[in-house]
């Protein structure tokens, strides 16, 4: 086994939240009620000015919502959301109009535009794409516009799907380079085996997925279990997470004070650059390396390339370019990168010992630039 190092990282308190410069809001479907649309206007609102100067602080917010298809089904009179994945796009596409007229309506009372912009998974998955989108994204927020971001579920199947919105607000946290994702959800934040609050989280895997459970509202997708792998990876791209309470009054301006709201997950000293972000947490594997001892070793303490002498097996069917998992000997997932061989290619070459006389980029399954280690935790 090769063993990844396990000391836990210096994290930062609260404080570091009163830095906050870009916020990405994510809500769900079930705290879109009443008058919700209000609260979080006059919230953003508040955290754009600032309290107490009234004057503009350079800060901007994202919103990733949810919503349409839950008004799609009102619209259309549907008794429950429905399993069909065209009566979903149904729904969606009935919906998301009402959606943003309530965003309009809103934020239109603290006079700040809003723009909506729908993504789908293959979106972000094209390196092209996703510059497009972030290009977009930063006119917005240059313009002084609050993008509204959804899913677009009227055009997505299964293999284009995020998987829910917390999933996305994540993927969208290096797009704009925020530093902070507030997840809000209809509890006070995550919650212990007695139903306390847990205040801090820092190690994720030990200190709270054994406390995440999936979704239970029926209307939306997500859960406690989809927010806790949402703040994984958005902590690794740089951003701070917090949970907490939709219905908590002024919840944004009490998070971004330092108050003991939530749960907390700070973010490590150390973050993957967007690239490499995006090769792990956005791109989905097509096929999966085996390695052996020694290349594992290599991979997670030496930042080494994949070479074939390394690669014990290949599965999966993927093209020179696509994501692939990189597993060691007792069938742990340590990497993942970009493949510079086909699976054919990669399962010929495998247990190769490199010939001194081809090109070197021959030589290479993976290279170290396109490889990105996993974290233990």
């Amino acid at each position: 086994m090769v063993e990844r190092s396990s000391e836990v990282p210096v994290r930062p308190s609260r404080d570091v939240l009163g830095k906050t410069r870009r916020a990405i809001i994510k809500i769900g479907s079930k705290s879109l009620t009443g008058d919700a649309w209000d609260r979080l206007a006059e919230d953003v609102a508040a955290f754009r000015q600032g309290r107490s100067s009234g004057k503009s602080l350079g800060r901007s917010v994202v919103i990733v919502s949810s919503g349409a298809i839950a008004h799609g089904i009102q619209k259309l009179g549907l008794k429950s959301r429905p399993k069909d994945i065209a009566w979903l796009q149904a729904a969606a596409a009935a919906g998301q109009s009402i959606l943003m007229q309530r965003y309009e309506q809103a934020f239109e009372k603290v006079k700040i535009p809003v723009a909506q912009v729908l993504l789908t998974h293959a979106d972000l998955a094209d390196r092209a794409r996703t510059n497009n989108a972030r290009n977009a994204l930063a006119a917005l927020l240059e313009a002084g516009c609050v993008p509204i971001i959804n899913e677009n579920d009227a055009v997505a199947v299964e293999e284009i799907k995020f998987g829910d919105n917390d999933q996305l607000a994540a993927m969208v946290t290096p797009l704009v380079e925020a530093d902070l994702l507030l997840l809000l959800s209809d509890v006070e934040g995550l919650l212990d085996a007695e139903g306390k609050r847990v205040p801090v989280v820092n190690r994720i895997a030990t200190e709270a997925r054994h406390l995440a459970g999936g979704s239970t509202s029926g209307v939306g997708t997500g859960g406690m279990s989809s927010k806790i792998e949402a703040a994984r990876r958005a902590t690794l791209a740089g951003a701070h997470v917090v949970i907490a309470h939709a219905r908590e009054p002024g919840i944004l301006g009490r998070v971004t004070s330092g108050q003991d709201v939530g749960t907390f997950f700070p973010a490590p000293e150390q973050r993957l650059s967007a690239r490499k972000h995006w090769i792990a947490y956005t791109l989905r594997p097509r096929g999966v390396l085996l390695v052996d001892r020694g290349a594992a070793e290599a991979i997670c303490t030496k930042n080494r390339s994949i070479l074939p002498v390394g690669v014990l097996g290949v599965r999966g069917a993927f093209q020179p370019g696509d994501a692939v998992s990189v597993v060691d000997p007792d069938g742990r997932e340590i990497a993942r990168g970009l493949s510079r061989l086909s699976q054919t290619d990669a399962a010929r070459v495998a247990c190769q010992k490199r010939d001194d006389e081809s090109p070197e980029g021959e030589a290479i399954v993976i290279h170290r630039d396109d490889l990105v280690v996993l974290p233990a935790d």
